[in-house]
């Protein structure tokens, strides 16, 4: 076990985090468009409406799920043509009760306990962002606020952890944030010498492949995505079967493709489209014209479309791209080879290390990178890799 998952707290990754705003379950679906891309990964923490005023701080006891992009999309599609009354829906109807995904932890919690809380399903640590708190799990934490911090209660030491009891630290006010899966990760990357060799071990090597991963064949309805979508990482792999057996890869369908998307757009062409349509463009994938008609969207939510919103165009790969004041100026051709590149699903070689999967996930915010065979065709695929296959890989290795 390397010790730096011994000598650090979780205060210590709260440095720089925002403070918590909390979405209310009352809030529209429109709201939650907004919100969403305006997430860190693309997802926003649902709660139940604060009782009382003055407003209570945040508390694990009133959050009620995650909604994802994927989950709007999927409502969207099957609202069917009324997109404009699904579009005020309150989210409590379409977000799923799962109160696990978020634990409230002390701030003086262990990273190595952290950890652990995250490879049982635990999505985000909601954190007391104090300055001075009191009863560390360990004797001391390397930084914390840019300085030492000891704790000179000796009979912490060797004691039973207190990583589950919320501070009794005096506070200025009550201030949250909410740490996930990626910023410890991102985290443990600026610690790679720590871990060493185990980052340029092959993720293969460490067993970080995940073989069992959700896929849908490229001419299967779109639609029917939705029902097979794993929970975590919230991906499914869209494919063409070879005569092998083996499966090639031509896209995927995911939360994290959706984040920044044309909801309205993405959800018609899910409903009308196959898997492989949807993710490379009707246009890109066979050969039968398809228009979809023009749905309007407030402006504020991101609509990129302009003109006469009754007239039809034609579904492809950019209908449902990225949010941007630079679309308009771009080229025709730049803009299609844009969206294309984007509708590709980020792989890498079962022979590729872990750090740099890591790299390659943080620099693009991804929850998820497809494994692909080194030995094989570019595109066969053969697991898929998450936050939570790299947590499990950096902590059950020993580390010399």
């Amino acid at each position: 076990m390397a010790r730096v998952f011994l000598h650090h707290v979780v205060g210590d990754l709260t440095l720089g985090k925002p403070e918590l705003v909390e979405f209310s379950e009352a809030e529209t679906v429109e709201a939650a468009v907004r919100a969403i891309g305006d997430s860190a990964d693309g997802a926003i923490a649902v709660w139940r409406r604060r009782p009382m005023e003055p407003a209570p701080p945040p508390s694990a006891e009133r959050f009620i799920g995650m909604l994802t992009s994927l989950d709007v999309v999927a409502f969207l599609a099957r609202a069917g043509a009324d997109q404009e009354r699904a579009m005020r829906t309150p989210v409590s109807e379409l977000v799923a009760p799962n109160p696990s995904l978020l634990k409230e932890v002390d701030p003086g919690t262990r990273l190595i306990d952290a950890l652990e809380m995250m490879k049982q399903g635990v999505r985000h640590l909601l954190v007391r962002k104090s300055i001075v708190w009191k009863g560390f799990s360990k004797r001391f934490s390397i930084l914390y606020n840019g300085r030492w911090l000891k704790n000179t209660q000796s009979s912490s030491l060797g004691g039973e952890s207190n990583s589950d009891r919320p501070s009794t630290s005096a506070l200025p006010d009550n201030k949250f944030c909410c740490l996930s899966r990626e910023d410890v990760v991102r985290f443990l990357i600026g610690c790679l010498g720590a871990l060493a060799p185990l980052p340029l071990s092959s993720i293969s090597s460490v067993g970080a492949i995940g073989s069992n991963y959700a896929y849908i064949e490229a001419s299967s309805p779109a639609l029917e995505a939705i029902y097979k979508i794993p929970h975590d990482p919230c991906a499914i792999a869209v494919v063409e079967t070879n005569s092998e057996g083996s499966h090639k890869i031509i896209g995927d369908i995911s939360a994290y493709k959706l984040w920044k998307c044309d909801y309205l757009a993405a959800a018609w062409a899910m409903a009308n489209l196959s898997a492989g349509q949807f993710v490379v463009g009707a246009d890109d994938y066979g050969t039968t014209p398809v228009s979809v008609p023009e749905l309007p969207i407030d402006s504020s939510a991101g609509d990129t479309g302009a003109g006469d919103s009754s007239r039809p165009r034609k579904f492809s790969s950019r209908s449902i791209g990225f949010f941007s004041n630079q679309v308009n100026q771009m080229s025709i051709g730049r803009l299609r080879s844009m969206y294309r590149g984007r509708s590709a699903p980020w792989t890498c070689k079962h022979t590729s290390s872990l750090a740099a999967v890591m790299a390659q996930m943080l620099s693009h915010r991804a929850t998820h990178v497809w494994v692909t065979d080194a030995d094989l065709d570019d595109d066969t695929l053969v697991g898929i890799i998450s936050y939570t296959d790299i947590l499990n890989a950096v902590t059950k290795h020993p580390t010399p």
